[in-house]
């Protein structure tokens, strides 16, 4: 049964059973993808999922269901099941079935048209083979990947909305171990788009420079440095602390930016914004969660907190209206906060080789690790094991490995001293995707040797 019908079954289903405020989500996801390695494709796989939550309100209490079968019983039986788990419950927390009535932007969706399976495996062949091609030290243990992601999204309810939102896009990975001297050295470059539009000689020719570049790293000395974040570690370290932002995490004392709106928590150069409609990316979301309009907001504006993130029910806690950034990791997920290309906006320092002339002696940070053990998003403390380059003379120099950076996020907002003009982004996690151009941040302590 497609799911359309079944819907039509749950709403026949709702109003025979006199409920006034339900709501029907529907997901659905494939995903295509081919690995290859010692110069042969080493797995290909193909997984779809599709499923559906009914969400209701009966005697003033919340209840929800989900399925991944869509036929008349089971319409029958999520509702009644939906009902039942709200006589139970003891959650009395308000729950919020949306309006109609939102204006919603209508974004270009970023639909890639599928690859065949041949293309993909092709694809992934060609990056291995590239990777080889590039550098005579490149040896077996190198990988590479093609995948094709497409996704949907369905929300209707009892108030009026019927929505819909699709996407599609093309996956590149390359991620070469190269040998020298008895040493590993590895790197990946992971490329999102269209299928025609990943050039496998290029992302093999970035991932295999990026490993060589580190041959023959040692530690520092320790001391207090001043450290220039490269615009992926950047964005690493906001979606490390991206709950800082959630007003879902401040109204449970688990981010210490609560109750800070309208105070300076960053230098006053630093801009971080939220823009569902981001030009370019995959990331194109006119309605959260719950069925509200998005819309692009500064979050932190000149070092200003502007806002928190929140959905439908942190909002009302507020006092004050919905961002549009109620999120659902899931079919079956319970609605939480996220954001989607949740980015610091460009700086005016210009490129990297500026912000590195302009900072004379330093580190160049391109690589953090330990992220989950080392670094805590309620405190903002952080210690991680880090690589990258050291600056002298305002240029790069030879690479570092191997020494620990310590700091705290939040004081870190605050210590940038310069902001690039190069945006850099990670590759997206289900709505969200991160990005930042380079920072520097001063006087920062380093332990290594």
């Amino acid at each position: 049964m497609k799911y359309n019908e079944f819907k039509e079954l749950v709403i026949a289903a709702a109003k025979a059973r006199g409920l006034a405020e339900y709501e029907l989500y529907c997901t659905e996801a494939e995903q295509i993808d081919a690995e290859a390695l010692y110069h042969e494709i080493s797995v290909f796989s193909t997984s779809t999922q599709t499923g559906a939550s009914f969400r209701c309100i009966h005697e003033g209490k919340t209840g929800s269901a989900a399925t991944e079968e869509f036929t008349a019983e089971e319409a029958e039986r999520i509702v009644d099941t939906a009902m039942e788990n709200a006589h139970y419950t003891e959650n009395t927390e308000s729950a919020f079935i949306h309006c109609a009535g939102d204006a919603y932007e209508t974004p270009e969706p970023f639909l890639a048209p599928e690859p065949s399976a041949a293309e993909l495996q092709k694809l992934a062949l060609s990056i291995q083979e590239s990777a080889y091609g590039c550098d005579s030290r490149v040896s077996d243990g190198s990988e590479s990947e093609a995948a094709f992601l497409r996704s949907s999204v369905s929300l209707s309810n009892s108030k009026g909305l019927d929505l819909s939102r699709s996407r599609s896009y093309c996956v590149a990975v390359c991620a070469p171990l190269v040998t020298e001297d008895g040493e590993l050295y590895d790197s990946a470059e992971i490329r999102t788009g269209a299928y025609e539009d990943l050039d496998s000689q290029a992302i093999a020719a970035k991932a295999v420079q990026d490993a060589v570049d580190t041959i023959g790293a040692d530690t520092v000395d320790s001391g207090r440095y001043h450290l220039i974040f490269s615009g992926k570690m950047a964005a690493t370290l906001l979606s490390t602390f991206f709950s800082a932002f959630s007003g879902e995490d401040a109204q449970r004392g688990l981010s210490l930016l609560g109750g800070k709106e309208g105070e300076m928590v960053a230098a006053p150069m630093v801009t971080i914004t939220d823009n569902p409609f981001l030009s370019g990316s995959v990331i194109q979301i006119p309605f959260d969660g719950e069925g509200v309009a998005t819309r692009c907001k500064n979050v932190i504006e000149n070092g200003r907190l502007v806002t928190l993130l929140h959905n439908l029910a942190t909002a009302s806690k507020a006092g004050i209206a919905s961002t549009g950034n109620g999120s659902r990791p899931g079919y079956a997920s319970a609605v939480t906060v996220a954001p989607y290309n949740f980015y610091m906006e460009k700086g005016g320092a210009g490129s990297r080789d500026d912000i590195l002339r302009e900072t004379g002696e330093g580190i160049y940070i391109t690589q953090l690790n330990g992220l989950h053990a080392g670094a805590n998003p309620i405190t903002g403390d952080f210690s991680l094991s880090s690589a990258g380059f050291l600056v002298e003379g305002g240029k790069l120099s030879r690479p570092v490995k191997n020494f620990t950076i310590s700091g705290n996020f939040y004081e870190l907002l605050q210590s940038i001293s310069l902001v690039g003009d190069e945006l850099e982004f990670l590759m997206p996690r289900g709505d969200s995707c991160f990005g930042a151009p380079a920072i520097l941040v001063k006087d920062m302590p380093v332990a290594g040797k």
